[in-house]
């Protein structure tokens, strides 16, 4: 009665809310999303500088957000490197004088390289009067001496000296006002910066310091902001107001020793807002969004504009002239009989129409991630790590995948549902991961690179299996693998200005799908069908995985082999990222027995299948009762083992070492423990399962509109709200990569054609494409440098 009623209320729920209503809410989402974004930065403005140095929060000890963009942590070669050559100068007071110390700690003077020299200077004029007045005009005189940042702030001397006296905050105005158009006639050449008074903690006060309060200095900073923002008549003022030491005091004073100046974790994180504001428009950092303006449109991505502009006009003309000629062929009453005629002719729809369509789709998609991760339309923020982040999403979706089950249409090892429900519960495990940033906690980490590695063996059990029961070594079949894999890749690298590289596991499964082809496709090509006649077949296979093991294992160990086959041009433009081969050998070789582990597997697994050894009906154990108790004792053990010895990693490049070699281990007891038990091989959880058939689109669509910046931080749809940012970006996220699945599959069945006269042609079409797009890249490549 359960199950009735369950599946009863699901055909009601789907009857009502399907996957294409999903996507039209989604649709509307992102819509209504647009345009608050657009009306908020035309109201609010659209400088990303503002927020950094206005605005912001903590998301843990000492981790700092700024308001709707990311914040990079310069290391000291970046630093420098930004900063060679210029003249960075701090004027004011002791919290001033502290702030100095902590750039001077970024920057790190010590480290003397041969041209690459920075000057740092700091001047004590604790005062605004005539002493700091003069030193600011020498500065508007002298072009030579002039400093590129200028960093200035005072006020408690004047409170503390004057005993807080309204007199004293008059002449403060004075001299504020006499030293504002000096500082703006800087600003025209330099980056001026005015530090606002922080908080005090009045309670840690010395008697000698009663007299400056929070009252007090709220009155100083309202009179320094009102007379710098006031020195331009007509224009907005180019002095800028470092205002979010503030905010950052409010949180941290308390820590303070002496009431007056913030502990030094404070200080860092001001220093750290003051780097990024000038180094990241310099430098660029992909996971620093604040003050880097929009990254212009290269030729390869304005041409792509122009063609799915082509096809988003081409799709409207067809399907006008296609509604036109509908209406005609509607039924028409009969004046004689009052009855309708149907009309016999129906309207096939033809495969351009198709195509256009599906560029058409796909066009409007990837202009949602052109908005997303390029055109500073959306909000970004920094990722910060939780147990608590990664963990509880971890068992809610563990919680859904259970109670969402249903029966396998059969029973055998690892079929269909099984494996669509392994890749699902991976995926989203491999999301969390990404999106909570677990990559800092190491224990997550190993976890995380078995199911990386789960996802490999799969490829190589999948394609072994298929290759090695079919015989299937047709060209029709290679494209079509090819196409699926790749498609939205290519798509991504033209829109988004990115290297095939970068979205790394497609070129690891596209490379490992090529070696198990050729592997089993080079003479003599040995099939299931032609084994089972002479087992010396089975031996002749043996053989050459044999051989392709010395291989894996000959360029697993000799880096400079590897990477001269992969700097041959044109591999070179695939695999390269950051002018070199180095990542690309270094994630191949993180998994590089994995692949061949589940050939291996495939070929025991499917011997055994037919001498009959394994008993796989519905609800049979897969052995004997005693040898499957074994073997599942075994197992549980293996896997617990594996876990610890995970868990308890301490050095990530040891660990990295020792994965490509023990990660099996896991990955086969879990098969074992999923597969002996005869119930548990006759049930799969359809939620699962339901993102496994979307997995390879989940994860490369998180890349730009799940997370931002490159996967460095997160996508804000909705600020001041992450649990609702989070449920709306995720609900946008997957109905995307669910209708890219399909214009996937549809352009696969238009484009990859089982005629091979008419393959040939479009292969022929699909060469002199990526020709062009390389000549074109080539010469982006040369313009830039």
């Amino acid at each position: 009665m359960a199950a009735l009623a369950y599946n009863l209320g699901k055909r009601e729920i789907n009857h009502y809310f399907s996957v294409r209503s999903a996507k039209v809410l989604a649709l509307v989402a992102v819509l209504l999303l647009a345009a608050c974004h657009l009306a908020s930065r035309r109201y609010r403005g659209n400088d990303s500088c503002e927020y950094l140095l206005s605005s912001g929060r903590f998301l843990g000890e000492k981790v700092w957000q700024p308001h709707s963009c990311m914040m990079h942590k310069y290391k000291i070669s970046e630093a420098k490197n930004c900063l060679v050559d210029k003249h960075i100068a701090f004027i004011g007071d002791s919290r001033i004088r502290q702030l100095f110390y902590s750039f001077v700690k970024i920057i790190n003077p010590q480290f003397k390289e041969e041209g690459n020299k920075v000057k740092l200077d700091f001047l004590w004029h604790p005062e605004v009067n005539g002493s700091m007045k003069q030193c600011i005009k020498v500065w508007t005189e002298d072009s030579v001496a002039k400093p590129h940042v200028i960093v200035a702030g005072a006020a408690t001397w004047s409170i503390k000296i004057h005993n807080g006296s309204s007199e004293a905050l008059s002449q403060y105005k004075m001299n504020i006002t006499s030293i504002a158009p000096l500082l703006e006639k800087l600003a025209k050449t330099s980056d001026v910066y005015w530090v606002l008074q922080d908080p005090v903690y009045e309670d840690l006060l010395s008697e000698n310091r009663k007299m400056i309060t929070n009252e007090k200095i709220d009155a100083y900073n309202e009179a320094a902001v009102s007379i710098l923002n006031s020195s331009t008549r007509n224009s907005k003022s180019n002095v800028k107001m470092f205002s979010v030491s503030k905010l950052i005091a409010q949180e941290t004073i308390m820590e303070s020793l002496d009431g007056l100046h913030l502990p030094e974790s404070s200080r860092e994180t001001s220093a750290m807002i003051l780097m990024n504001v000038y180094c990241n428009k310099i430098l660029k950092p992909v996971d620093g969004s604040c003050c880097q303006p929009r990254p212009p449109l290269t030729l390869i991505q304005k041409l792509a504009a122009c063609f799915f502009t082509l096809c988003i006009i081409g799709y409207l003309i067809f399907y006008i002239i296609h509604r036109n000629a509908h209406r005609k062929n509607k039924p028409c009453t009969d004046l004689e009989s009052g009855e309708e005629k149907k009309n016999i002719i129906n309207t096939p729809v033809s495969s351009l129409e198709i195509l256009l369509q599906s560029f058409c789709k796909l066009g409007l998609i990837m202009a949602y991630f052109y908005m997303c991760d390029r055109a500073n339309l959306f909000m970004k923020e920094n990722k910060f790590y939780t147990h608590s982040s990664f963990f509880i999403p971890i068992i809610y979706i563990l919680v859904l995948g259970v109670f969402y089950n249903e029966n396998t249409k059969e029973t055998k090892v690892l079929n269909r549902e099984q494996t669509d429900e392994w890749k699902g519960w991976m995926q989203l495990v491999i999301l969390i991961y990404h999106i909570s940033g677990a990559s800092t906690f190491l224990p997550v980490y190993m976890h995380i690179r078995v199911l990386v590695a789960a996802y490999l063996f799969q490829t190589g059990y999948g394609h072994f299996s298929y290759f090695w029961i079919k015989g299937d070594f047709g060209i029709h079949r290679v494209c079509q693998v090819l196409f699926r894999l790749n498609f939205l890749v290519v798509v991504l690298c033209i829109v988004m200005d990115r290297p095939y590289q970068f979205y790394y596991f497609v070129p690891l499964v596209t490379v490992w799908f090529m070696v198990i082809y050729v592997t089993l496709a080079l003479w003599p090509q040995i099939i299931q069908k032609k084994a089972n006649g002479n087992c010396f077949w089975h031996f002749g296979l043996l053989l050459k995985l044999g051989f392709l093991l010395l291989f894996i294992c000959f360029l697993a160990y000799s880096q400079g082999a590897f990477e001269k086959i992969f700097s041959l041009w044109p591999l070179s433009k695939c695999f390269e990222l950051k002018g070199n081969v180095y990542e690309w050998w270094f994630r191949w070789r993180l998994d590089r027995y994995v692949v061949f582990h589940g050939m291996l597997f495939a070929f025991i697994y499917l011997a055994l299948q037919k001498r009959q050894i394994l008993s796989e009906g519905k609800g049979e154990p897969l052995f004997s009762n005693k040898i499957s108790n074994f073997l599942l004792f075994i197992s549980v053990v293996s896997f617990l083992t594996y876990s610890i010895w995970a868990s308890s990693c301490k050095n990530k490049a040891e660990c990295n070492e020792l994965h490509p070699s023990v990660s099996v281990v896991q990955i086969l007891a879990f098969i074992l423990i999923r597969n002996i038990p005869g119930y548990a091989r006759s049930v799969y959880s359809s939620f699962f399962a339901w993102f496994g058939k979307i997995s390879l689109e989940l994860f490369i669509c998180q890349y730009h509109i799940w997370l931002a910046a490159d996967t460095r931080g997160i996508l804000v749809l909705i600020p001041g709200n992450p649990m609702l940012n989070i449920i709306v970006s995720t609900f946008i996220f997957v109905c995307v990569a669910h209708e890219i699945s399909q214009i996937t599959n549809d352009l696969a069945q238009i484009i990859i054609p089982k005629d091979n006269s008419s393959l040939l042609k479009r292969l022929a079409c699909i060469a002199a494409f990526f020709c062009g797009l390389l000549i074109l890249s080539s010469i982006q490549d040369k313009s830039k440098h």
